[in-house]
């Protein structure tokens, strides 16, 4: 599958913009699951939500929608990554499989400072379960820093099964890479002056790299730091449209929707 969104869904310049006008604040979720395929939940990184949140959240959504969540920061905001099974559990115990299908992958973004440490990093991708209750856990890891552009860092990932995400930025390195079964981009773009975020040559061409990664391939054009990778199997694809010229992101993310068909 691929699926496109934006970051979270709370956001009073999409009031009118991308909302209707007069659309009850309660009533923001459901519509926008409507317009998109996913959504990355932000508010999990800063935040313990409650089983009852997540419950009703998947009950707002349609079948087939998917909640991406940013693992939180109490988890990645340290030192050394290594001690950070204590809360990895917590965070996975607090009601997220309540989602139960809607579930998509977790991100565990690493803070912009965070070097690569080859012992570290490995130890912390050991602590990531891949299986929960019965429910299967995608990963996915966001390294922010410009050390991790390394080729040992590709293939740590790619031993755990944990997908590196790809940032299409300015601010940090893009590894495009594919090390899992599925793939992770965040599009941080978006500018002002286009109505759709993006020029249309833009949107047709992450329209053809997504359906490149979903059959397996490595789309030509980006950077790989370890050899492109193909699987006959495919892959699931996860896009968000995140940060650059926020408003106008949902226009993105309706309008690579469109050429997905």
């Amino acid at each position: 599958m691929i699926r496109v969104g934006v970051g979270g869904w709370t956001f009073a310049p999409w009031r009118g913009a991308f909302y209707p006008k007069g659309l009850p604040a309660a009533k923001e979720l459901a519509h926008a699951s409507r317009c998109l395929t996913a959504i990355e939940i932000n508010g999990t990184f800063y935040r313990t939500q409650t089983p009852a949140s997540f419950r009703k959240w998947a009950e707002e959504t349609p079948d087939g929608f998917v909640f991406a969540l940013k693992g939180h920061r109490f988890v990645t905001n340290r030192k050394v990554l290594a001690e950070a099974g204590p809360g990895i559990e917590h965070f996975l115990s607090s009601g997220l499989l309540e989602l139960g299908d809607k579930l998509g992958p977790i991100n565990w973004q690493l803070a912009p400072t965070k070097r690569f440490d080859p012992d570290d990093l490995a130890a912390f991708l050991a602590l990531l379960p891949h299986e929960r209750e019965g429910m299967r856990i995608r990963h996915a890891i966001e390294a922010r820093h410009e050390s991790f552009r390394n080729p040992a860092f590709v293939e740590m990932a790619r031993r755990h099964g944990i997908a590196i995400v790809y940032a299409d930025s300015d601010d940090y390195p893009g590894i495009a890479d594919p090390t899992a079964d599925f793939v992770y981009a965040r599009l941080q773009r978006s500018r002002e002056g286009e109505p759709l975020g993006y020029p249309a040559a833009e949107l047709d061409l992450w329209a053809t790299r997504a359906k490149s990664w979903q059959a397996g391939q490595s789309p030509y054009g980006l950077d790989h730091l370890a050899g492109e990778s193909s699987t006959a199997a495919g892959r699931d694809v996860f896009l968000f449209f995140i940060s650059g010229e926020k408003v106008l992101n949902p226009a993105a993310a309706c309008a690579l929707i469109e050429r997905l068909g």
